[in-house]
């Protein structure tokens, strides 16, 4: 009879974001910058709910509203633990004391305690998958386990201490010998503990050190100390970069774009080239999609199959159905949408407007707050009037809908199926299906006006210049 396998432990995450950041010289806190149009705390919180987290604790400066709004809404459940001195990093994560003595059925400690992984909200690039790793040797008996990285520049960071395959130590730099300080293995600082060990581990740190501080990786010390299994999971340097100011806050911007421009290419997508453009967090590209160079997709973007983005095109909150087609030139945000082969051309802007099937505006146009029909024709030069200084109203243009260049539709209005526009009208009032609406002044043409008026006005100039 096979025994059966133990059931897996919980996750509890840890989140340290108490830093200051005054090396970012900003008000807003260091966590709260933002890469690929989202806070790098975000991403974090992202990477430990992909990686399975049950319970998220959030460490964080006590009195920023700012972040806990932040985790509110990007990981609703997490507890928020104020740490009120910073005193080092294992003294950061006993803050959340109280969340690591609850155990698996989280109602208080009864020796079956979660897995637990310490992550950095200033550590963005980091993945769900690494984090996945960090944690598999926990299932395999380690007590602890170490992110860590090899590198040809090691100043700066702790450095892994090991003897054979037995990691036995982890030494700030400021701490280590010259011997020690010569070690290429870095710690990440990353760490998961195991839930049996966690709690006691970390209450026993210590701050015999330079800096009088209670540091997380003397963890692995005392766990090789009680006889404990220590385990290694290795990261690439890039993963593992943590942001301290705004030169590294755009290495790890241009990290995540390169990540974002690979995941788009081989999912079927065309960059034309990749360099220039620029992807959110959640873009959705679709196959056989092609962007021109230049452009910008900031958060809510889905552009589904066969679309094209033009060069220099900028969307926010934007949905492309099959086969539309935006710029060069064009502003797409606020909830606009393009159902399938429904285009806008160059120098035009879309706000909360929808076009409908193989309707289009190819230049010069700004729709707000508008209700576009399937096939409709959108001249050069049409605004709609969606702002009155105090609401906002919304344009209606039917199906099959001509509107000539040079038009205003002052919301709110609706312009009926097949119905005309004439060029340079102001639309007041609603418009029938396939009428005609000529909103303009008639047109009054003079003979010989223009040769009379050049000559009066240059014997107005001879007649200036002979005076004394």
């Amino acid at each position: 009879m096979t025994t059966p396998a133990p059931a897996r432990r919980s996750l509890t995450a840890i989140v340290l974001a108490a830093g200051k950041g005054t090396r970012m010289r900003s008000d807003l806190p260091k966590v709260l910058h933002r890469l690929a149009g989202r806070s790098m705390l975000g991403h974090v919180l992202a990477a430990v709910q992909a990686a399975g987290a049950a319970r998220i604790a959030v460490v964080a400066e006590p009195g920023r509203d700012d972040v806990a709004r932040e985790i509110a809404a990007l990981a609703p459940g997490a507890a928020i633990y104020p740490q009120v001195e910073r005193l080092g990093t294992a003294h950061a994560v006993l803050a959340a004391r109280a969340i690591l003595s609850q155990g698996d059925d989280g109602e208080g400690d009864d020796g079956e305690g979660d897995d637990v992984i310490v992550a950095f909200g200033d550590t963005p690039l980091i993945t769900g998958e690494t984090l996945s790793r960090l944690r598999a040797p926990l299932a395999e008996g380690a007590a602890v386990v170490v992110l860590a990285f090899e590198t040809e520049a090691p100043a700066g960071y702790g450095r892994v201490l090991t003897e054979g395959a037995r990691v036995v130590a982890i030494r700030e730099e400021k701490d280590a010998s010259e011997a020690e300080r010569a070690v290429r293995l870095c710690n990440a600082g990353l760490m998961a503990l195991s839930g049996d060990h966690a709690l006691a581990l970390l209450e026993r740190i210590g701050n015999d050190n330079a800096a009088g501080e209670y540091y997380l990786p003397d963890a692995v010390a005392l766990a090789v100390g009680d006889g404990l299994s220590v385990a290694v999971v290795p990261v690439t340097e890039a993963e593992a970069q943590g942001v301290n100011d705004r030169v590294q806050l755009g290495v790890a911007e241009a990290a995540i774009q390169a990540r974002l421009r690979r995941s788009a290419q081989l999912g079927g997508a065309t960059l034309v080239a990749p360099e220039t453009v620029f992807l959110s967090h959640d873009t959705i590209l679709g196959r056989d999609v092609l962007v021109e160079p230049n452009v910008v997709f900031d958060t809510g973007v889905r552009v589904d199959d066969g679309c094209v983005v033009h060069a220099f095109s900028h969307l926010k909150d934007v949905r492309l159905e099959a086969g539309a087609s935006v710029g060069p030139f064009a502003r797409l945000r606020g909830g606009a949408v393009l159902e399938a082969g429904a285009s806008i051309g160059n120098f035009v802007e879309l706000k909360n407007a929808r076009l409908g099937p193989g309707a289009k505006a190819a230049h010069l146009t700004y729709l707000g707050d508008a209700e576009v029909g399937a096939r409709a024709n959108v001249g050069a030069g049409t605004i709609t009037c969606n702002y009155d200084g105090v609401s906002k109203h919304r344009t209606t243009i039917g199906a099959g809908a001509f509107i000539g260049s040079n038009s205003a539709l002052v919301a709110p209005v609706a312009i009926g199926e097949g119905a005309f526009v004439a060029s340079g009208s102001v639309i007041t009032d609603d418009v029938p299906d396939g009428a005609l609406a000529v909103a303009r002044g008639r047109q009054a043409t003079k003979p010989g006006w223009a040769e009379w008026k050049r000559a009066a006005l240059q014997a107005e100039k001879v007649a200036r210049a002979g005076k004394p």
